[in-house]
């Protein structure tokens, strides 16, 4: 499996409405208890890794650094981004099984 199925289910998250991106919009959507997973790009800084890791470790959400942020932003349809939420349950799971897919296949 590749990076571009996580991509590709990122996009189609956004075209059906059940992605907030942009710290902003990512740290509303975590704050206000709509997030069910969150992505960070793997060149955010490492105060907006830290910020977002703590944040997610506090409520229990599932937390990933994966990709770089014009590659995120390209899927969301933007010219980069740093931080996305997930804000639909089934989405999260389903995003959350590629990205676990994704990961044990680079370890092998």
């Amino acid at each position: 499996m590749n990076n571009d199925r996580i991509l590709s289910f990122i996009s189609l998250a956004r075209k059906a409405g059940k992605i907030k991106s942009g710290e902003f919009s990512t740290e509303e959507a975590v704050r206000q208890g709509k997030a069910y997973l969150v992505i960070v790009a793997s060149d955010a800084s490492d105060n907006t890794r830290k910020h977002f890791d703590d944040m997610c470790r506090y409520r229990d959400l599932p937390f990933y650094i994966i990709s770089d942020s014009l590659s995120l932003g390209r899927a969301l349809g933007y010219e980069f981004r740093m931080s996305l939420a997930v804000t639909d349950q089934g989405f999260a799971r389903s995003l959350e099984q590629k990205i676990q897919a994704f990961m044990s296949s680079k370890e092998e």
